[in-house]
């Protein structure tokens, strides 16, 4: 990646940070800790590696995410806002009655959207499934997943990184986000899924391990995923939860947070320091 290029997403993902913290705190309360720990993630899927329209966005031939830790929708709803999918304006509705920006992602209303999420463990059964009938449809795309680390207690997902191989995947590219944080806690101490790279690996997948909030090094990551011929990809990114918003930033309270306007406009403040 040229460094101009670089210093382009990494802008962009400031901008989205901010827009996440603003429209979660203009409602007050939110999930601000999984959201904020994806936002490079998504910065770099939407900006650079995804083909989609915001003109048409169900044409059939394009690439197709499922965030499966659904509560972080208000990180994706910032991107696709951005993007033009919808105004921008939408973003201070987020969660409130009749809304097109629900707290976890409904295909349903929000244009962008290719899958609702929110029932932990249910999105790679779906992001297979896309996947699966893409094949079928001889569709050359891209399904591109996000999971938790603390959303992988669930046994679902382990059916799933067991199915992903023996359909020989290829065109499935998955991310963990390994914020090391749940609801409950540390993940480690509610459900240690450690070493899970090696979980992974043992299932059959390409596994990578990178620092989730370097585009560079996921940008490569990516890309190496791309050439893989027989097996679905797993790149594990170490994140931060709340990354970036000082008064939540690895706190284990930052699942569901209430926090005033004032204080979501003194953190975005304090990013641009």
């Amino acid at each position: 990646m040229e460094i101009q290029e670089l210093k382009q997403l990494e802008a962009k993902a400031k901008e989205i940070r901010k827009m996440t913290i603003d429209s979660i705190g203009y409602l007050g309360v939110g999930h601000i800790g999984g959201a904020l720990s994806v936002v490079e993630i998504l910065t770099l899927l939407y900006y650079k590696h995804m083909d989609v329209s915001p003109d048409d966005p169900k044409k059939k031939f394009r690439d197709k995410l499922v965030l499966s830790k659904g509560h972080a929708g208000p990180a994706l709803y910032s991107v696709l806002a951005d993007k033009g999918f919808f105004p921008k304006e939408w973003l201070h509705t987020l969660n409130v009655g009749g809304t097109n920006l629900p707290s976890h992602c409904d295909k349903n209303r929000t244009p962008g959207i290719d899958m609702s999420t929110g029932s932990l463990g249910q999105g790679i059964s779906a992001a297979i499934g896309i996947a699966l009938a893409n094949r079928l449809d001889g569709i050359d795309k891209k399904v591109y997943l996000i999971i938790g680390d603390g959303e992988s207690n669930e046994g679902q997902i382990w059916e799933g990184a067991m199915a992903a191989p023996h359909f020989k995947l290829n065109n499935l590219i998955a991310f963990t986000d390994n914020n090391k944080m749940q609801i409950d806690g540390w993940v480690f101490d509610t459900m240690n899924i450690e070493d899970i790279g090696a979980k992974w690996t043992a299932f059959g997948w390409f596994v990578q391990r990178v620092n989730g909030h370097d585009i560079q090094e996921m940008d490569l990551a990516i890309e190496r995923a791309k050439k893989e011929t027989l097996r679905p990809s797993m790149i594990i990114l170490d994140t931060i939860k709340g990354k970036g918003a000082h008064f939540a930033e690895r706190r284990l309270d930052n699942h569901n947070m209430f926090f005033d306007y004032e204080t979501a406009k003194e953190a975005c403040r304090l990013l641009d320091n």
